[in-house]
């Protein structure tokens, strides 16, 4: 894994607004997020911070209210249905939580490969190797009915990665999986961003925020703090706005803070 390259992603101050029955709502408000090469990012958050509002974004399926969102060096603003569509085909795997939902019953692994060659308008030349690495080579012959769910799902996968496009999004993928399979999941995807794949994922499951190189935490439609390394990291935005942890938040239930700037650091104390 080379990492002098130049992200599969990004969005700085990404701002995604759309209208339900009960009025405007605010999905997400100026999030910052930078999705390196060649790695595995988890998007994690409860439900209504954002993740499935990001997710659609990162895939060019809906477009940015504001702010600024990138894919493969190509700018979503202002794109039209059409350019999403013609960049998704081109540069961007998806990945359905149901294994059925990616799959169609009457193709074997190999014509569905196949298939997602051609439409990508690449050779396919690579679906041998990508059925061998995710580990379900003996069942090229196979229909999606013979498969077990990890199975059909690491399938998917190998669908949504043939002709190498720059980035594979996953929206909850090891959802429909017990534990033994997801560890298998996971352990193939890893394979993946080992050859230099770049997969972003949404997920409740601590198991495949544990096995991410990046995790990207969303709050209220705003990134909380990352974990990079094992490390946490808080995020400061372009507005040069922090989300504390609730922990340190609860520290503060005036929400008002003292900031003394120090040789050391920085420090937050409560107006006495």
């Amino acid at each position: 894994m080379r990492h002098d390259l130049p992200p599969a992603a990004a969005c700085s101050g990404l701002v995604r607004i759309y209208w339900s029955p009960s009025g405007e709502v605010h999905a997400l408000k100026g999030v910052d997020a930078v999705l390196p090469a060649g790695r595995l990012t988890a998007i994690t958050g409860p439900s209504g911070s954002g993740k499935s509002s990001l997710l659609r974004i990162l895939a060019a399926q809906d477009p940015p209210t504001a702010g600024r969102a990138e894919v493969a060096g190509q700018s979503l603003a202002g794109l039209s249905v059409r350019g999403r569509r013609a960049l998704r085909r081109r540069s961007i795997g998806y990945v359905f939580p149901r294994p059925p939902d990616n799959l169609l019953p009457h193709l074997t692994a190999r014509e569905h490969l196949a298939a997602a060659a051609r439409m990508r308008g690449t050779d396919g030349r690579d679906a041998a190797d990508l059925l061998d690495l995710l580990g379900i080579a003996h069942r090229a012959d196979h229909r999606p009915g013979q498969l077990s769910g990890g199975e059909q799902q690491r399938l998917a996968f190998a669908q949504a990665v043939v002709g190498r496009p720059p980035l594979v999004v996953a929206d909850e993928p090891t959802s429909e999986l017990d534990t033994a399979t997801t560890v298998d999941l996971l352990d193939a995807v890893a394979a993946l961003t080992a050859t230099g794949t770049t997969v972003v994922v949404a997920t409740h499951d601590p198991l495949a925020a544990g096995a991410a190189d990046q995790v990207i935490h969303l709050r209220s439609g705003a990134v909380s703090h990352e974990e990079v390394g094992g490390r946490r990291l808080a995020v400061v935005d372009g507005e040069g706005r922090v989300q504390l942890p609730e922990a340190v938040l609860a520290r503060f239930p005036a929400r008002r803070v003292l900031i003394d700037v120090t040789d050391d650091g920085v420090v937050l104390r409560p107006p006495s």
